[in-house]
Formats: C-alpha cells, structure tokens, sequence
C-alpha cells in the first residue's frame, strides 16, 4: 500500500539495512560510467537524499536514458550500508520506473547554484531545491507548534471573515471585493458608485486584521486565536512587504498588559524552541547556506527573558547612545528599523517596548491615565526588527466612543464592536504575530518573499 511506504527521511533514520524498500521522488543528481550509475533521489520529507546505485549490467543504457535531473521516478531495490562516502545507506537499485521526465535542455533546475531572485521567477518549481524545501519544512513546523502552544493552554481557533466591512487598522489600503460590472457600475444621484447593488449590499473588503471579530469571540469563549490570511494593498515594493501574508491573532479576556507580554514572549519561545528540535537538518543547512549567525539567534531568543522598556525609556536611550541616526529619535515618533535594532543590541536580547504615545497606535488601544499614551507593546528581535504588536484594548465605551470621533473613522461600520463595550465589558488584550516575519527570522531568509510559497506584491500574482 501506497500509505505504508516509507519516506527517504524514515529510511535514513531508522536505517532498516538489508530490506527491499521502495521509494519514490524526484532525481537531483545522476552520475556514473558504463558500469555503474549513482542516481540521487529527494521525495521531500527531509534535506537529505538516498542514492540508488544501478548496476549497469542489469540495465540498459536506453531504459536510464530519461532518469535525468527533475524527471520524477520509483526505485525499488535492498536498502544496504553505503560503500562510499556522504552518506550512510543506498539502495541496490533493482526496478526503476519513470513517472515523468524533465528534459534537460530546458528544466531550469540543474546542479548549480541559483540566485533567490531568480528562484522567485520560477516559484513553481523553487520548492524543489534544498533551499526552499527548508524553508516550507520549517513553515510547516512553526504553524503546527503555534496550533499547539494555544491547543494546550485553552484557546479555541476562532476563523475570522476574510470579507469585511470594516476597517481594523483605519488605514484604508484595502483590496475591494464587489461583484459590479467595473465598466458601467450602478451610480448614486451624486454619481458616486451605488454598492446597495453590490453582492454584499454595501462596500466589502479583503481583511488587514482579523482582531476585532476576534475581540467578540473572546468576550464570550474566553481565550481564542486566529490564524488565516489577510490582505494590504500597500504599494510597498521592499524586502519586507507582502499584499497577501498569514497572521496569527489571540485575543483574551480578563488579560491586562502584562498578561499579554507573559503570552507573547512564551509563544515565542516556545515555536522557536520547537523548530530547533523539530527542523535540525535544515536549519543546519541554512546556517551553513546563508547565515552563520541563524543557530545563535534562535538559540538566544529561545533562552532569553526578553527585556521591557517603555517608549519613553527607549528614546531616552537612542537620544543619549551618541550613534547618529538617519532618522532622529525623538518622542511622539515611530521607531524605525534602524532604533529597534539598536535597541536590541544595547540589551542584547529581545525587547519589549511598552506604553507609546498613542498619537502613532490605533483607534483600540487601552489609554493610560497621563491621557498621552496607550497600553500598547511590541516585540523587537534581533535582525527583523518588530515581529509582534499588541496592546490591552480600551474597554471604556466612552473612551473608546471618542478615539473612534477623534480619528475620523467611520463608527456605523463599527457599531457592533463599539457595542461589546456596552453588554457585560471586561479587561481584555491580544496582539498580532505575522507569521511570514517570523519564518523570515527562524530561516535567516533576507527577503520576505521567501517567506512564503507563492508571494503577492505589487505587479506580481504570477502563480
């Protein structure tokens, strides 16, 4: 049976000498002479590949003709202990099958190296080279710990709409979803566009956010958290910029500020640490690959008891350093990248930046008595900068009613989350992880692009 086969990863793992084994994947390499090939085979499950050794006596050279590097093939013969070097066991190859072919004039993937621009051209073909099968092992890994980090502390996966009529972040760069003819839509007397005819009876939006229907879902089940898709239609060519990216939101009643710190820095600690168990191989191999750094970076965020800061604190300390900025430091202002890395470096850690001005957060956050800032937090990392941002959320509806007025947003849009204010209120917090930042720091990748299997950006929705 086709579910009893085992994976390369199981073979070369529990080694099962002297059986006959069937695998089944893709050819990397093929090398040899009229007597003897060595063909290697990756089926995904692991970093590594098994080679099949094919005695020539028992093939012809017409039936390897279309075992080429790409072509997808079986391999049935005796696993045995490897007689060469590089690597431990081989399979004595005594049936090969050939799936499909991959002509080699034209199957971009040869046994060179490739630049990551490049691979992002060809996305459709980039998961199969070791780089990028990294890349989407570790994914995999990171997505199941963090399921697993809620699962176990009583949190229910809440699935957020990814169509909204409202607006999270009161940024406004959204990507419309309408149903209207584009090129003769139905027109109000004014002649604005009429969206009562739309499907949805109203103007509708992919999502930025997921956290304010999260909101509601803690105010009745207690702790929940999402994690879906959503979407920005920010024109931001950059490294760090993606239109359609994965976000993982938790939202907790009865959690005050410091609760939230306490949960975000243990999930933290907690996906990284499962990666490095779970993904050694290739982490291994992406250290080795692209930044010789990646291991002592996780393993001093998986170690660490990040550090906590107020804004104010904080721009005290970039004022003072003496480094000159590109960006002066100055309070009322955002952090740049260039503050937040140093700052990671001033503690050596981690850091928690509490309490901004609340000019520069959003319309939601808990406002803290001095009337100037919020109870707001974000995570720095080494290398990526921000990787979570948060905040305890005003539950006053007065309060919360006024900043709504204060930054011109449209509150019937919001009449239902201003209404959880008013029905049973309570304390409550949650923050943003995206999750495409965190594959960027647990990979060591420098662009976020290749982060993700199929990136959105400006100009590009290729595949």
């Amino acid at each position: 049976m086709e579910t009893s086969r085992p994976k390369i990863k199981q073979l070369l793992t529990e080694q099962p000498i002297d059986t006959e084994v069937t695998i089944k994947g893709w050819v990397r390499t093929k090398r040899g002479n009229k007597n003897v090939a060595f063909i290697a085979v990756n089926d995904g499950s692991t970093i590594h590949n098994i080679q099949a050794v094919v005695d020539m006596t028992n093939f012809s050279e017409e039936a390897l003709k279309p075992v080429t590097t790409g072509a997808c093939v079986g391999i049935t013969g005796k696993l045995v202990r490897s007689q060469g070097q590089g690597q431990s066991v081989e399979i004595l190859a005594e049936k090969i099958e050939v799936f499909g072919t991959a002509d080699p004039e034209t199957y971009p993937l040869q046994k060179k190296g490739h630049t990551l621009e490049f691979l992002r051209e060809i996305a459709h073909l980039r998961p199969r080279t070791n780089t990028f099968g990294a890349v989407l092992r570790i994914r995999h890994h990171l997505a199941f710990a963090i399921h697993q980090f809620f699962n176990d502390r009583g949190f229910f996966y809440l699935h957020t709409p990814i169509i909204t009529g409202s607006d999270a972040e009161g940024a406004g760069e959204m990507f419309r979803v309408t149903t209207l003819n584009i090129e003769n839509p139905p027109k109000n007397p004014d002649g604005s566009i009429n969206y009562a005819e739309d499907f949805f009876g109203k103007e509708t939006n992919l999502t930025v956010s997921g956290q304010l229907e999260g909101e509601l879902g803690a105010l009745a089940l207690g702790l929940i958290y999402t994690f879906g898709p959503t979407f920005r239609a920010e024109n931001s060519n950059t490294p760090r910029h993606l239109a359609e990216f994965w976000m993982i939101e938790p939202e907790m009643a009865f959690y005050d500020i410091n609760d939230n710190m306490d949960t975000a820095e243990a999930l933290l600690k907690h996906v990284i640490s499962y990666a490095l168990e779970k993904c050694k191989d290739d982490l291994e191999f992406l250290n080795n690959m692209y930044d010789k750094e990646l291991l002592n970076r996780l393993n001093l965020v998986a170690n660490s008891n990040f550090e906590r800061c107020t804004y104010t604190k904080a721009v005290e300390i970039l004022e003072n350093c003496g480094k000159k900025f590109e960006f002066k430091p100055a309070w009322g202002a955002d952090l740049q990248k260039e503050h937040e890395n140093y700052l990671v470096e001033h503690f050596g850690k981690p850091v928690i930046i509490t309490d901004y001005p609340k000019d520069i957060k959003a319309f939601y956050m808990k406002q803290n008595d001095d009337g100037k800032t919020v109870r707001a937090m974000d995570i720095l990392f080494p290398y990526v900068g921000e990787i979570i941002g948060g905040s305890q959320r005003e539950e006053n509806y007065d309060k919360l009613y006024n900043r709504v007025k204060e930054m011109g947003i449209h509150e019937e849009s919001l009449w239902w989350y201003l209404e959880t204010r008013k029905f049973g209120t309570c304390v409550h917090s949650g923050f943003g992880l995206g999750f495409e930042r965190l594959v960027l720091f647990v990979t060591g990748m420098t662009n976020v692009r290749d982060a993700i299997p199929f990136p959105r950006t400006p100009k590009n929705a290729e595949f």
